[in-house]
């Protein structure tokens, strides 16, 4: 079955995964306006957008492992939202900081770039998400061309390398959690990779 039949039996499925990475925002936004986010909201809503883009893009990264590691090739048609979908949360997360948590001290944000390690990655990662959210339409493929499109989308493994140091850097005590997504990310890199492998005959 094509993924046209795939798409025309589930027409469902993308509004579907759209409403449910929307609903944390939603969420947030009114425990937020009824003042539930604790002593520190700020660092709560930051730390919620920014897991949430770190969670959606690595979604959108086990698209393809998926298909090459057990067949399943439906996930792949949500690959592009779901990417789209990061860069997203990823873009709120860095304007709730810029605006709300360092009030637009520009001069105070650039030396947290340049000075904190945790901050230099997560700024990384999005830049580079931004040149893959803007060639991510079926007319930007079709301008670059196939192969220097995939070259220019392999990028999106270092930015998540990069938001996976982002999360374990900013974390002082439980690492648990950032070092379950940096596992999570090793093993969609190393499908990939062991794929590569065996196509080259090196296995």
């Amino acid at each position: 079955m094509s993924q046209t039949d795939n798409a025309q039996r589930t027409p469902w499925l993308a509004p579907g995964v759209l409403i449910g990475a929307l609903a944390p925002l939603c969420l947030l936004l009114l425990r937020a306006f009824r003042h539930e986010l604790g002593a520190d909201p700020v660092a709560i809503a930051l730390n919620q957008l920014g897991l949430l883009a770190l969670i959606l893009l690595l979604a959108s990264l086990a698209t393809t492992p998926l298909r090459l590691a057990f067949g399943v090739s439906w996930p792949g048609r949500l690959r592009r939202l779901l990417g789209l979908l990061a860069f997203f949360y990823a873009s709120l997360h860095f304007a709730t900081y810029v605006i709300i948590d360092q009030g637009l001290d520009f001069p105070a944000i650039a030396a947290d770039i340049g000075q904190r390690k945790f901050i230099t990655a997560g700024f990384a990662a999005l830049m580079l998400l931004v040149p893959l959210a803007a060639t991510s339409t079926k007319a930007m493929v079709q301008r670059l061309g196939g192969p220097r499109w995939r070259r220019l989308h392999r990028l999106v493994y270092v930015a998540g390398l990069l938001g996976v140091l982002h999360f374990v850097w900013r974390v002082k005590k439980d690492l648990s959690q950032p070092l379950l997504y940096a596992c999570l990310l090793a093993l969609l890199l190393g499908v990939r990779l062991h794929n590569a492998a065996k196509r080259r005959g090196l296995l």
